[in-house]
């Protein structure tokens, strides 16, 4: 087979898999705390035929033969900017400025983590995500609490009957990583800690290069529809330029074949 032919293949693939990130970036262009991904590529190994540097019969140096064989996906990567913040009013809701994550537990015990601050009460009055999953530490809320505020700094505190001062419930923090991008996406909005990302580190909001809070909104996802449709052209475009070779290649043999007859 030709290797022009399988090369091209490669970058098929490739661009195929730069597609399926657009679009998922595109279908969660409305979900709360999402964050874009970005496609890797590296070229793939080289075929030498002429060692660059080598001396050729007259005391000349040569700059080499090197073949290329296509491209692959090394790897995708978490885009952790700030989504734009959206007003709701919603006393629950709580948006993350700057760095960090809400820490949640799941049903077997572990951590997660998560930048979507859609929080519920449930049966208990605990504090809960969108998934009912409890914060970590974990809040309760008494059933007679008039109102509840989270200051920018974590704490949660409500006011109740007969209780001019508020009373203070306990304080939300936040945890960052060295690397976010090394994070274990989930779904449902949902995080988790991998070798890559670095250990957590929790800290009270506002404390430490860590990001505070902001009661009464939410952060918005970080994908740009413009700037992805714009990607998505450019790879459909590259797409079709790597099929045009597979078919040139292709009819090259085919010449080929016919030429030999």
């Amino acid at each position: 087979m030709n290797p022009a032919m399988l090369i091209s293949k490669t970058g098929v693939q490739a661009q195929d898999a730069k597609l399926q990130a657009i679009a998922n970036n595109l279908a969660n262009v409305n979900t709360v705390g999402f964050k874009r991904d970005r496609v890797v590529f590296e070229d793939l190994f080289y075929q030498i035929d002429k060692q660059p540097g080598a001396q050729t019969a007259d005391n000349t140096v040569t700059n080499g033969v090197q073949l290329g064989n296509g491209v692959h996906v090394v790897g995708t990567q978490k885009i952790f900017t700030d989504g734009s913040v959206q007003t709701t009013s919603q006393p629950l809701d709580v948006a993350i400025s700057g760095h960090g994550f809400l820490q949640v537990r799941r049903p077997d015990g572990t951590a997660a983590y998560t930048r979507a601050g859609q929080l519920q009460v449930d049966a208990n009055g605990v504090l809960v995500n969108s998934q009912g999953l409890p914060l970590v530490p974990q809040i309760t809320v008494p059933n007679n609490a008039l109102s509840l505020t989270i200051g920018a700094n974590g704490m949660v505190s409500v006011t109740t009957p007969g209780n001019a001062a508020p009373t203070d419930l306990g304080q939300l923090t936040l945890t960052t990583f060295v690397n976010p991008a090394g994070l274990q996406a989930m779904g449902e909005n949902l995080f988790q800690e991998t070798a890559a990302s670095g250990n957590p580190n929790e800290g009270q909001p506002g404390t430490a290069g860590i990001g505070t809070l902001k009661q009464g909104a939410l952060e918005g996802s970080n994908v740009q529809v413009v700037e992805e449709m714009v990607d998505m052209i450019a790879a459909q475009r590259t797409y079709e330029m790597n099929t045009k070779v597979l078919s040139a290649a292709d009819n090259m043999l085919q010449y080929l074949s016919q030429a030999s007859r």
